[in-house]
C-alpha cells in the first residue's frame, strides 16, 4: 500500500465531498435535527402533566400531598369532586394521569392499627401512552414517598420536642439507579447517536458511490494503479472524520442545548463512536455494490433503518422482546453500539465494563471491512 496514493486519494474524496453543498448541509444539519427532535419533541420525560386528584380526606396532609406534586413543575394538579368525574375527565384525555387520596389517610397514617394494611393513595393513568404513563407513575411514587417522609419526620421532630414517639402508617421505599429523576432526555440522546450514525451513513456512502458508478468516476479510480485497500481506505477515512466531528457537534449540542452531558468519558464515548462509523461507513459500501441505481441504494438504505429502529433498542426494550426476535436483534451491530452509548452516558460505565460488547462491535467491524474490500475487489 502507497501512503502517498492513500492521501491523494482521500484528498479527492475531502474536494469532492465539500464541493457539494447540499452534501455538507446534510452532513451537519441532519444529525443535530435529529439530535434535538428526539431530545426534545419524543422525549419520555414527564412535564407539567395534567394531574386529575379527588381528595376525599381535605386534611393538611393531603393538601401538602396535593401541593407538593405541584411544586415541582412535573404535574399540574386539577380538583375534582367526585372520583366519577375524574375518571371521566381522564377518560376524555383531560388529564393524563390522577391520584385517590382515600377519606382516612390522615387518620390511619397517624394511628395505624396492627394487622391493618396502611393507607394507600391510589393512583390512576392511561396506558394507552405507556412509557410515559410508566414514567408519571414512577414520578408520582417519587414524590409521594417523600412527601409522607416530610411529614413524618416533621411530626417525628414535634413529638420528641414532648418526650413521645410517633409512629407513621405510611412507608413507602423508592429508589432508581443512574436516572433518579427519571428524565427520558438521556435515554433518546444516547440512542439518537446510534440512530443517525447508521442510517445516515449508510445513506451518504452508499448513495454517494452510486452516483460515482452512474457518473462513471469510480470505474475511472478502479483503473488507476490504486489497490482495492487503498480505494476502501480512501472513501472511509475522510467521511469517517466528518461524521466523528459530527459526533464531536452532537456532543456539545446535547450537552449545551440539553443539558445532556456523558456520565462516563467523553473521550471513551467519541473513539468508540467513530469506530462505529467504519462499520457504517463499510455496510454503505456493501450496499452500494449491490445497487443499479441511485434510488434502489436509497431504498435498501430506508428498508435497513426499519428493522434498526424496531429491533435495536433504541425506542424499543430488546427484553421484552419475544426470544427469537432478541436473537435476530444480536446480529446488529447497532444493537451492541447503542448498549455501549447508554451505558457510557446513562451508567458511567468504561471499557472494563463493556468489554464484552466492544469485542462484538469488533468482529462485526472486521466482518464488514473484509466484505466491503472483496466487493470493491470483484468490481476491480
Amino acid at each position: 500500500m502507497s501512503w502517498r496514493r492513500l492521501r491523494t486519494l482521500m484528498r479527492r474524496e475531502v474536494l469532492a465531498t465539500f464541493r457539494d453543498p447540499f452534501t455538507v448541509t446534510v452532513l451537519i444539519t441532519v444529525p443535530l435535527a435529529a439530535l434535538l427532535t428526539f431530545g426534545f419533541v419524543l422525549s419520555t420525560e414527564v412535564q407539567h402533566l395534567a394531574l386529575g386528584v379527588y381528595d376525599a380526606d381535605s386534611t393538611a396532609a393531603s393538601r401538602q400531598l396535593i401541593a407538593d406534586l405541584a411544586a415541582k413543575g412535573t404535574f399540574e394538579p386539577q380538583r375534582y369532586p367526585t372520583r366519577e368525574a375524574m375518571q371521566h375527565a381522564l377518560v376524555n384525555g383531560d388529564v393524563s394521569a390522577a391520584i385517590v387520596i382515600p377519606p382516612d389517610f390522615e387518620r390511619a397514617r397517624r394511628a395505624p392499627v396492627p394487622g391493618r394494611r396502611p393507607p394507600e393513595v391510589q393512583v390512576l393513568y392511561d396506558g394507552g401512552e405507556a412509557v410515559l404513563a410508566g414514567n408519571a407513575e414512577g414520578f408520582l411514587r417519587g414524590l409521594i414517598a417523600a412527601t409522607t417522609r416530610d411529614l413524618a419526620a416533621h411530626e417525628a421532630a414535634s413529638m420528641r420536642a414532648a418526650h413521645a414517639s410517633v409512629r407513621t402508617g405510611v412507608e413507602v421505599v423508592t429508589r432508581a439507579l443512574f436516572n433518579p429523576r427519571l428524565d427520558g432526555k438521556p435515554f433518546m440522546v444516547s440512542g439518537t447517536f446510534g440512530f443517525v450514525l447508521s442510517f445516515l451513513t449508510v445513506l451518504i456512502t452508499a448513495v454517494s458511490i452510486v452516483n460515482e458508478r452512474i457518473t462513471g468516476t469510480f470505474e475511472q479510480l478502479q483503473v488507476t494503479p490504486a489497490t482495492a485497500v487503498e480505494i476502501l481506505l480512501g472513501k472511509m477515512l475522510p467521511l469517517g472524520a466528518v461524521f466523528a466531528l459530527d459526533v464531536v457537534l452532537m456532543v456539545l449540542v446535547a450537552g449545551i442545548v440539553l443539558g445532556v452531558w456523558p456520565a462516563g468519558s467523553a473521550l471513551f464515548f467519541i473513539v468508540v463512536s467513530s469506530f462505529y462509523v467504519l462499520i457504517s461507513l463499510a455496510l454503505g459500501l456493501i450496499i452500494s455494490a449491490t445497487s443499479a441505481s441511485t434510488a434502489e441504494a436509497v431504498q435498501k438504505s430506508v428498508l435497513f433503518s426499519i428493522p434498526l429502529v424496531q429491533l435495536s433498542g433504541f425506542a424499543f426494550p430488546i427484553r421484552n422482546m419475544p426470544r427469537l426476535v432478541r436473537w435476530v436483534a444480536e446480529v446488529f451491530p447497532a444493537t451492541h453500539y447503542i448498549r455501549i452509548t447508554r451505558a457510557i452516558y446513562l451508567r458511567g460505565e468504561g471499557p472494563l465494563s463493556v468489554w464484552p460488547e466492544l469485542l462484538l462491535l469488533a468482529l462485526f467491524g472486521v466482518a464488514l471491512m473484509a466484505f466491503a474490500l472483496r466487493t470493491i475487489e470483484a468490481r476491480s
